[in-house]
């Protein structure tokens, strides 16, 4: 193995070069691994090569500036090297030495994937920044850490069974015979196909010849005598001897007529020299087993030692033999038409045993299948398939298709069974219980494919396809799954079931047409494809086989571009293709024929394009650093964007709406939404995407409010001048209260305005109270779900809360009424709560920073004073003579809050929900909580009353933690000024002037804080000093306390 990377590069380039020779030239297809555990591992490192991709198109600063960067690419390009050994087992050894090491095999791809999972788990952090790559690097960690790499039941059967017969132990001839038939199912082979097993075996004999241990020369020695004394039975055990016929139906053999050695009637007796005669391939074994022990073969019966081996064929008990023969099988000819002459009131009993009659006809004497036919059984049995299929059952179904499966070796039975019928109850057969109805199901649809007319048939059975392709991609079952891949690769060389085949997710024989084709065949395919109903495997796998011709038929005549087009667009829907199309260089070839006059290119076809860009750009991560022309110009270019603005005056009524998508999917990118945001204004795009807003189409309106809703984060006094000078705020609150007007365009408008600047005279003349009810009821509707998991249902609350902020900022006397009147501090309180979204939160701890600023604007102006008692129940406080309760003053304001108050954070049961808000793991969030709780410390002489009540709720304790854990930037500044202010406070200077940690917290605040910082650092510093804090003694030990959290 060679060493680690020494860079971030160089270990990207090993994991590329890694995942390269795992996947193999085909990119690690389901095609292209016999056993599971490499195919599930192929199927991550496809997973694992994207994101290896995407990295490598990242900022080089990524790579270069991080640790657990590093770390993880050379853990990751260490583990792959070594996963390299196992995948060339399992693709240049032998199926059967795979076998013989399958657990240790199987073991070690585990643990690579355990440990990969753990490297991939360090990328979480420092992927930040580009949210498309660490969902990706996270959602691979998180589904490897997931997997349990195993091997199949049958596998670890034989695997164990394989290692026993290491120990060179004695098996009875039923302990062979399992070993050979689990042997097979774990290969996928029929056990009687001694060809194959036999070549299975030379095969593994060719991989022990370089290097093996003991145990597997003698693994390879047992199975070859196991596999030569299974070759020599019988094929039917228990052979024509009529055990199971009816004892008037059958004429017995006589004593003369069975092998003293098998028990069964003899088809090719032999004499040998003391004049005994057996079954010719029995006495030969007897004789190779005496050969291979070193003895004189004798003669079984007598014991007499033979001295010639010559076997004399006995042509006269051969004869006799061939009369009992054939005269049985006219019997049984004649009790199998009475049985099937009786329809359904005939004993299933008797049925299978009829079955298993015609079955050894046709397997043990071939000669006699004319007479099955000429009988009519063959079409009277497969019209019992078909009307008594639910009578029979799963078992006796597949009896009678492994009877017809015997009987198609001869022609005409075949022609006989077609038109019958045969192959619709076959597939119907495939959707049985038992493995032995689906696996003659199988070979007999096999048996049909091997004809070209019959696979067009097959092929358009309704759901053959689906049916046999499912099949085939099921590792539990190989001998199933091999059998219907040979049905499916017999049917692939008819070019007319192509497409069928693709329709039913079988994509290869498509691609090799669209690979190789001609230019209309090419077209044909392409065409198709855009057509498909396809899922997300299938447009992944297109994508990466066939999207490079695709992409080159761009080039191509109008009629390859137009089919082209429809098949990128098609593919383009998954999002996981953007990053394959982009690196197979779509993104010039789309925008080219995008940008092209009308004469070159028809408005159909800029449609298409402006469409598959729409998709591609609509998740960020991936096209940001990817080249648009052979200019050089990015998307997010001025360049680009100022065309796609002027596309929008002179484009097609559909392309306009593509290009309305792009430009959102270019403002939405954390990447380009700044510098899109200023080309879009120095383009005057504000003024062409605003008529958009009230456009006739609902697609076209979608997505303008949604682009304008991005816009509006960076251009919001610029789209507010817009909106206000073409009058269109009315229109926005209008849609907003039309029950006409879809979600998605609402949620839009909501987000639009909760960005937008709106000034106090429009909160009140233009927004009004008719909104704000219509704001409330629809948060209200929203929390009483049970989750707000929806994006756009998210959406609508984060702008519906941010419009809330326009009420709650405003000064005008009328609209704190409504304020006061529609309860929003409730509101905002309770969208604090951990199912709320970050930004709802933000916004509603900014909601509450602005209510509680105007406590303080109120109580200045004299509005909070306490009020003489008012109503119907006034007049009776005179009446009884109780004297009027006196109202108790807020420790906050210094005058009367009611409880439940609209304005006052500590009435308003606000501060806890804040407090709990400032341990939030999105910083926005914690900064609105620290703003909201900076305005309950503003007034010193307020904060020394209500010091109790805020210590109790864990305000102090919770803010020095904070600090002393936040790290330098706006949070930090944020908080000192708050601990600052309280620190004013002579009782909590003595409590905390003992906390050592908040010391050194200060100190170092004041080497790395922002000035601002480092300015009240200093200020609390000096207050900490004036009880000896700093120099680590306290003047009053006893009224000190230190906090540690």
């Amino acid at each position: 193995m060679t060493s680690p990377a020494a860079s971030p590069a160089a270990a990207l380039d090993s994991i590329t070069r890694s995942l390269s020779e795992i996947l193999g030239p085909s990119g690690g297809g389901e095609d292209d691994f016999a056993w599971d555990p490499p195919r599930r591992f192929a199927g991550f490192a496809q997973r694992l090569q994207l994101v290896a991709h995407h990295l490598a198109r990242s900022p080089p600063e990524l790579l270069s500036s991080s640790p657990a960067v590093h770390t993880a690419l050379r853990g990751v390009a260490g583990d792959l090297e070594a996963t390299r050994a196992a995948f060339s087992a399992y693709r240049s050894r032998s199926r059967i030495y795979v076998l013989i090491n399958c657990k240790p095999l199987c073991s070690s791809l585990r643990d690579r994937v355990a440990s990969i999972a753990s490297w991939l788990a360090l990328l979480d952090s420092p992927l930040s920044p580009i949210p498309d790559l660490r969902k990706k690097a996270a959602d691979l960690s998180h589904d490897m850490q997931k997997a349990d790499l195993r091997v199949t039941e049958n596998e670890e059967r034989v695997y164990t069974t394989l290692q026993k017969e290491a120990e060179v132990r004695e098996s009875s001839k039923a302990v062979q015979s399992a070993i050979i038939m689990d042997l097979a199912r774990a290969l996928g082979m029929d056990s009687t196909d001694h060809g194959k097993l036999a070549e299975q075996i030379k095969f593994l004999r060719a991989d022990l010849s370089g290097s093996s241990t003991v145990a597997e020369r003698r693994i390879l020695m047992s199975l070859e005598k196991i596999f030569d004394s299974w070759s020599m039975e019988p094929c039917i055990a228990d052979g024509s001897t009529g055990a199971d016929f009816e004892d008037d139906a059958h004429i017995p053999p006589f004593r003369n007529f069975l092998c003293p050695l098998t028990k069964e009637v003899m088809k090719d007796p032999v004499v040998v020299e003391s004049s005994q005669t057996y079954e010719r391939t029995a006495i030969r074994y007897w004789f190779d087993r005496c050969l291979e022990d070193g003895r004189d073969p004798t003669c079984p019966v007598t014991g007499q030692v033979l001295s010639s081996l010559e076997l004399k064929p006995n042509i006269g008990l051969a004869g006799a033999i061939e009369e009992w023969v054939n005269r049985n099988v006219e019997i049984q000819i004649n009790l199998a038409l009475q049985y099937l002459g009786e329809g359904s009131s005939c004993p299933l009993e008797c049925l299978e045993r009829m079955l298993d009659n015609i079955y050894r006809i046709s397997e043990e004497h071939p000669s006699s299948r004319y007479r099955v036919r000429n009988a009519g059984i063959v079409g009277l049995v497969v019209k019992m398939l078909d009307g008594q299929s639910k009578r029979m059952g799963s078992q006796l179904r597949g009896k009678a298709l492994m009877a017809m499966h015997s009987m198609t070796k001869d022609d005409e039975s075949k022609l006989i069974m077609i038109e019958e019928g045969i192959t619709r109850l076959a597939i119907r057969s495939l959707t049985g219980h038992s493995e032995m109805e689906k696996e003659y199901a199988l070979r007999l649809l096999l048996e049909f494919s091997c004809d070209e007319g019959y696979c067009k048939k097959i092929a358009l059975e309704k759901g053959a396809l689906v049916l046999l392709s499912s099949m085939a991609g099921n590792s539990e079952c190989p001998t199933l799954s091999n059998l219907a891949e040979e049905v499916l690769k017999n049917i692939e060389r008819v070019e007319e079931n192509i497409q069928h085949l693709a329709m039913a997710g079988r994509f290869q024989p498509l691609i090799t047409q669209l690979c190789k084709g001609s230019g209309d065949v090419r077209m044909e395919i392409a065409s198709f494809v855009g057509k498909m109903t396809l899922t997300s495997n299938g447009k992944g796998f297109i994508a990466r086989q066939g999207g490079k011709v695709l992409v080159d038929m761009l080039s191509s005549r109008q009629e390859e571009r137009a089919s082209s087009l429809q098949a990128l667009y098609n593919l383009s829907t998954l999002d996981d293709n953007a990053t394959v199309l982009l690196n197979l260089g779509v993104l010039p070839a789309l925008l080219k024929i995008l940008f092209a006059t009308q004469q070159d290119d028809p408005s159909d076809l800029k449609d298409l394009a402006a469409s598959i860009i729409a998709n591609i750009v609509a998740n960020s991560g991936h096209w940001e650093l990817s080249l648009a022309d052979k200019e050089g110009h990015q998307v997010q270019s001025e360049f680009i964007i100022h065309r796609l603005l002027d596309l929008l005056s002179c484009s097609s009524c559909k392309c306009q709406a593509s290009v309305l998508q792009i430009l959102c999917g270019i403002a939405s990118s954390p990447q380009a939404s700044d510098t899109a945001a200023t080309y879009i204004r120095s383009g005057n795009g504000i003024v062409i995407i605003t008529p958009y807003l009230e456009h006739s189409e609902a697609g076209h309106r979608m997505y303008a409010f949604r682009l304008v809703s991005i816009l509006s984060q960076r251009l919001g006094q610029v789209l507010a001048e817009e909106l206000q000078a073409s009058d269109k705020l009315p229109l926005l609150k209008g849609k907003l209260l039309d029950n006409e007007c879809s979600f998605g365009e609402k949620c839009e408008i909501a987000c639009l305005l909760a960005n937008l600047p709106i000034s106090n005279v429009e909160v009140k003349t233009i927004l009004g109270p008719d909104l704000l009810k219509w704001i409330v009821g629809n948060i209200k509707e929203q929390q009483s779900g049970s989750s707000v998991k929806n994006k756009d249902a998210r959406s609508m609350v984060e702008g519906l809360v941010g419009l809330l902020l326009h009420y709650a900022r405003s000064s005008d006397p009328s609209v704190l009424a409504l304020v006061q009147e529609n309860h929003l501090m409730t509101i905002f309180r309770e969208q604090l709560n951990s199912r709320s979204h970050n930004r709802a939160k933000e916004r509603a701890a900014l909601g509450l920073k602005y209510l509680s600023e105007s406590a303080r604007a109120l109580i200045a102006t004299g509005d909070s004073e306490p009020q003489p008692p008012r109503g119907f129940c006034a007049p009776f406080v005179l009446i009884c003579g109780k004297p009027p309760m006196v109202p108790v003053s807020c420790p906050l304001h210094g005058v009367v809050c009611e409880d439940d108050s609209s304005f006052c954070l500590l009435k308003g049961n606000a501060i806890k929900p804040l407090i709990d808000l400032m341990n939030d793991q999105y910083t926005e969030v914690q900064i609105a909580a620290v703003e909201a709780l900076s305005t309950i410390v503003s007034d010193a002489q307020n904060l020394k009353n209500a010091t109790n009540e805020l210590e109790q709720l864990g305000f102090f304790d919770a803010a020095i933690y904070l600090f002393k854990e936040v790290r330098p930037g706006e949070l930090q500044e944020k908080v000192i000024s708050m601990v600052e202010r309280f620190l004013q406070v002579e009782s909590l200077v003595q409590i905390y002037s003992t906390d050592q940690g908040l010391v050194t917290a200060l100190v170092e605040a004041l080497k790395q804080g922002t000035p601002r910082t480092r300015r009240h650092a200093q200020v609390v510093l000096t207050n900490l000093r004036q009880l000896s804090g700093v120099g680590g003694r306290n003047s009053n030990p006893s009224r000190g306390r230190r906090t540690n959290r």
